[in-house]
């Protein structure tokens, strides 16, 4: 039977009870939860009644990349998953992924998901993005990232092809590796929403929008090359 590990990387978040509590309900059991905790000073009481059913590990506060490549560090998972501390998966996101994965031979999958408020009300259409092959992944994905970060589910075999997170960019890191996988690997989308996404006025995407637009340049001027590069390649081939 498959094990799942799941990153949660928390620093100062009111909302992490939430994270956690559709964690340990999970309806597929063989799991691990690891939550790290990035040097926070604020509503770590709220993990307290959780700490019997997780690894729970204190570091330095170092930027969510550090804390997801911790979490890889202590996973014993065939596959990982990650969740931030504000967002909510659903109950079956683990048994369903999964499922589906095994099924498609796949090694990294993407999902579905909604966005909900601070209230944690659903105030959106689903907002997955499918793409219908890789030549047309490559061509989206070096426009911009479609897939959310947690909803990911990536085979452990994968971080030793292409690496990991890039602690160098505290905001862009999930995108760069997803550029890093969709050149070796190819991506499955999962159409049912397993996520709740949780939007509110503190989150890291509102807070510092300048500094993430300029870091997705960067992003993208590193791999453009390569993906051109690609793009031409499966486009002779036709």
């Amino acid at each position: 039977m498959s094990k799942i590990s799941i990153i949660v990387p928390f620093y100062n978040c009111p909302y992490i009870n939430h994270a956690l509590e559709s964690l340990v309900n999970q309806t597929y059991q063989n799991i691990e939860i690891i939550v790290i905790n990035d040097g926070s000073t604020k509503y770590s009481e709220k993990i307290v009644p959780y700490l019997d059913k997780i690894k729970y590990i204190e570091k330095e506060n170092g930027g969510t990349a550090s804390a997801l490549n911790m979490g890889i560090q202590h996973a014993t998972g065939d596959y990982i998953c990650w969740l931030s501390s504000d967002d909510i998966f659903y109950l079956e996101k683990t048994a369903v992924q999964l499922a589906f994965m095994k099924e498609k031979k796949a090694l990294f999958s993407y999902t579905n998901y909604y966005c909900i408020n601070e209230k944690g009300k659903v105030f959106t259409d689903s907002l997955g993005i499918h793409v219908p092959n890789q030549l047309s992944l490559l061509r989206t994905m070096i426009r911009g990232n479609i897939i959310n970060g947690c909803s990911v589910m990536i085979h452990k075999s994968v971080f030793d092809k292409v690496g990991v997170f890039d602690e160098s960019l505290p905001y862009t890191h999930d995108y760069d590796l997803w550029l890093r996988i969709i050149q070796e690997f190819d991506i499955h989308y999962v159409s049912q929403p397993l996520l709740l996404y949780r939007v509110h006025d503190q989150m890291g995407t509102k807070k510092h929008a300048p500094a993430i637009k300029k870091e997705i340049k960067k992003v993208v001027n590193r791999h453009r090359a390569q993906i051109k590069k690609m793009l031409l390649e499966k486009v002779k081939k036709k």
